[in-house]
């Protein structure tokens, strides 16, 4: 077996539900997904929106509810896998363009999230996203997790 082939057989994906979230699948993809690696375990997470487990928006209107809503989602998704908000070392922010004048909420929903020790972020303007009511879409950066 050719080293490559090695590798590609030790990595293998399993996908997790979070029962907080709701259950992408039917959708086509998966909320969060732990790929298996030689070094440990890689945690991709989808991008999280202003969604309750019901489908609801939680702060129509509010990008900064909106925000804070989100991050809680993400909290959720890394806490079914054993990851937290701290081991995060970036986030993509997809904004409705519309709101991208709202930097002192954006801002303001951030620091109350992650205090004086935030992740590097990216703020994309985009013109719409999933949902018309969608403010705001956090999106994180892999989180690598060692296993013991």
């Amino acid at each position: 077996m050719a080293a490559g082939a090695k590798v590609r057989a030790a990595m293998s994906r399993s996908v997790h539900v979070p029962s907080e979230l709701f259950d992408s699948r039917r959708h086509g993809f998966a909320q969060v997904a732990v790929v298996r690696t030689p070094v440990g375990d890689a945690v991709h997470v989808s991008g999280q929106v202003a969604w309750d487990a019901h489908r609801n928006i939680v702060g129509a209107g509010d990008i900064g509810r909106q925000l804070r809503q989100s991050l809680e989602n993400l909290a959720i998704a890394l806490d079914s896998v054993g990851a937290r908000l701290d081991q995060v070392g970036a986030l993509r922010l997809y904004i409705k363009q519309s709101h991208m004048h709202e930097g002192d909420a954006i801002s303001g929903a951030l620091k109350a999230v992650f205090g004086d020790n935030p992740p590097c972020a990216t703020w994309i303007g985009v013109p719409c996203l999933a949902n018309d009511e969608f403010l705001v879409e956090v999106e994180p950066s892999v989180v690598f997790l060692a296993r013991e």
